[in-house]
């Protein structure tokens, strides 16, 4: 790949969410510093996810562009931030959007080369007091060993190893990590990303290179966790919020003073902004109400998050790294993403036999109970095999067949982690039988159907599987659209409070906006939402709930 453009910012967001998701468990037993709460590697997969779903709710003409799904992502991981590693993340992805801003530029080598340098400036800016040996040493070296090189993929490779090479010398910087024998867990995370980026440019499946890598990586054992570093025990909660309608400066600093006030209050300190008047707000305290005071005075907070370290999980050991995971085979790229951004393990599925990687992507979960989505009635016979290799391996693996992409949005949404293993395979299961499904396709050939003979370029309504109407071609908007409100009225006759609606690599763009104006007046109290699904065969696929 010689440039990044729009597609590919959107797969590298994916591949960034996947890696950590492989990685986190890891990365959260290893952080210690600047508090041992264990969960740097949580709020990396956290941020990461806010930007990716920043991505995917932006207008069509943001995710063309490469510079403006750059700023999507900034503005996306800014307001979803999680912790101090967080907030230093939506800086990394911010520099990155400052030196790709040309609409008519891709990402190119040379350009990728100013984006590690500018995210590197932005991540040291966003702390009030930097400390070698944390992941700001991490992304300065990554963008210093790129500065030679000229190539894209030679950027990209010689960042990740200047980034993997100052990971491994953060002992020697910070006494903390020497003393519990680990390198920074937010360092680690930003070789996660940085290696995601590598596999991306050379069109590997990330989810699996990551996951191979977070093997290659054992989690430590217990004893390598220490006690908060000295400095930073008296404080015992992290507050943060967003921060919007900052007055104007009028010859004053407010953002400024703000930052100074939360210096004196604790530690850990930074705020940060888009560049279009939200702020970031972070601060390791004791006085909680004084931090959110402040906050009041400078602005109007929001998103107001405040956590006890003594609340902090312990660590436990386990064969398994996770209790539970969701793994959902698909084939359209723009489904996968959006999947993705809900927190489920993505196999994207082309060509051939995907049991082998159905069965390495549930491995490498290390999750003790995984539930299978198939995307699609092809997947499961897939997926069922699988499962039985997955659970001769010692998993607890069930398959919850699904015949739609719809279906598997319904399942992920019952989705509940916190319930028992049982309970929410039947509550996912019930939720895709009870979803309605229908397609809309052009006929590929002439051929006979349940309700007659189609031409080829003929208009297909089905219903739950079942040929309900054709539609004479050409398939253009209106006959399309005819065809859809055809299949819906058939969908919503026995009820339905929610329509989704997938639009295909094919459909017209006016599709979905017909499509929701015929639900407005015919179906008023039915709630709709358009995504782009990206499938290559249906136009148009349609759920109801």
């Amino acid at each position: 790949m010689r440039s990044l453009d729009a597609p590919a910012v959107r797969r590298w967001a994916v591949a960034c969410v996947q890696s950590l998701d492989a990685h986190r468990d890891a990365i959260d037993r290893i952080n210690v510093f600047p508090v041992a709460d264990g969960d740097t590697g949580s709020n990396l997969l956290h941020t990461m996810r806010a930007a990716l779903d920043g991505l995917l709710r932006a207008p069509a003409r943001t995710r063309s562009v490469a510079g403006a799904a750059l700023t999507a992502l900034a503005r996306g991981a800014l307001a979803g931030a999680r912790g101090n590693s967080g907030v230093i993340v939506s800086q990394v992805l911010r520099g990155f959007a400052d030196a790709v801003t040309d609409p008519a530029v891709e990402c190119d080598g040379p350009a990728l080369r100013a984006a590690l340098a500018a995210a590197a400036r932005r991540a040291e800016a966003a702390v009030a007091e930097p400390v070698a040996g944390t992941m700001l040493s991490v992304i300065a070296a990554a963008a210093s060993a790129a500065r030679d090189a000229e190539e894209l993929g030679e950027v990209a490779a010689a960042a990740a190893a200047g980034a993997a090479s100052a990971l491994a010398d953060t002992p020697r910087q910070l006494a903390v990590l020497a003393d519990a024998g680990v390198v920074d867990a937010g360092g680690r995370g930003v070789v996660v990303l940085l290696e995601a980026l590598v596999a991306v440019v050379n069109e590997q499946p990330a989810a699996l290179v990551a996951a191979a890598r977070a093997r290659e990586m054992p989690a430590p054992e217990l004893s390598m966790y220490t006690a908060r570093e000295s400095g930073s025990d008296q404080f015992a909660y992290e507050v943060m919020y967003l921060l919007e309608d900052v007055p104007a400066a009028d010859g004053g600093d407010p953002v400024g003073r703000l930052r100074d006030t939360l210096v004196g209050l604790g530690d850990c300190v930074s705020v940060v902004g888009d560049g279009t008047g939200l702020w970031t707000v972070h601060v390791h305290c004791n006085d909680v109400g004084a931090a959110i005071e402040v906050g009041v005075e400078t602005g109007r907070p929001r998103q107001i998050r405040v956590a006890r370290f003594a609340d902090a999980p312990t660590a436990e050991s386990s064969r398994f790294v996770r209790d539970r995971a969701v793994v959902v085979p698909v084939r359209a790229a723009e489904l996968a993403d959006l999947l993705a951004g809900e927190g489920v393990t993505v196999v994207p599925v082309d060509r051939g036999d995907p049991t082998f990687g159905l069965v390495s992507a549930i491995t490498a979960t290390g999750a003790a109970h995984v539930t299978v989505l198939p995307a699609e009635s092809a997947l499961v016979e897939a997926a069922d095999e699988a499962s039985i290799r997955a659970v001769a391996a010692g998993q607890d693996v069930v398959v919850v067949p699904c015949a739609s992409p719809v279906q598997v949005l319904a399942a992920v949404a019952v989705h509940d982690p916190r319930r028992r293993a049982g309970d929410d395979v039947v509550a996912m299961a019930e939720a895709a039988a009870a979803t309605r499904r229908g397609e809309v396709t052009v006929a590929a050939e002439a051929g006979i159907t349940w309700v007659g003979a189609c031409a080829a370029g003929d208009v297909l309504g089905f219903a739950d599987g079942e040929v309900v109407l054709i539609e004479p071609g050409p398939a253009e908007v209106d006959v399309l659209d005819r065809a859809a409100c055809g299949v819906l009225e058939r969908l919503l006759g026995t009820g339905g409070e929610l329509v989704t609606v997938l639009l295909g690599a094919d459909a017209p763009e006016p599709l979905a906006d017909e499509l929701a104006d015929y639900l407005r007046r015919e179906h008023p109290a039915a709630e709709v939402v358009v995504y782009h699904g990206g499938q290559p065969d249906a136009v148009v696929i349609l759920g109801v709930e």
